[in-house]
């Protein structure tokens, strides 16, 4: 039997975080699938960090924001209107 996902965000900053992924995904007009394949990771990855059950490395966040054509302090400024 598969481990069960994590359904709730693990820190409010976390969610934040993932709804900003979330919004410029959808803004950019990209599946979860095409951004996995843009930033080369699992789908799973793009779903826990927009769930906010996974925590990115920065490493990760710049791949994002590469793949999402914007910077990573453009998603952290997001996730902090967000946040507020």
């Amino acid at each position: 039997m598969p481990p069960r996902r994590r359904s709730q965000p693990d820190s409010p900053e976390q969610a934040a975080l993932g709804e900003a992924v979330r919004r410029l995904r959808q803004q950019a007009g990209l599946s979860q699938e095409e951004l996995a394949e843009r930033v080369d990771t699992d789908l799973s990855q793009v779903g826990g960090i927009e769930r906010g059950t996974r925590n990115p490395t920065f490493v990760t966040l710049v791949r994002f924001a590469a793949a999402l054509d914007t910077t990573v302090g453009a998603i952290a400024t997001l996730a902090d209107e967000i946040r507020s």
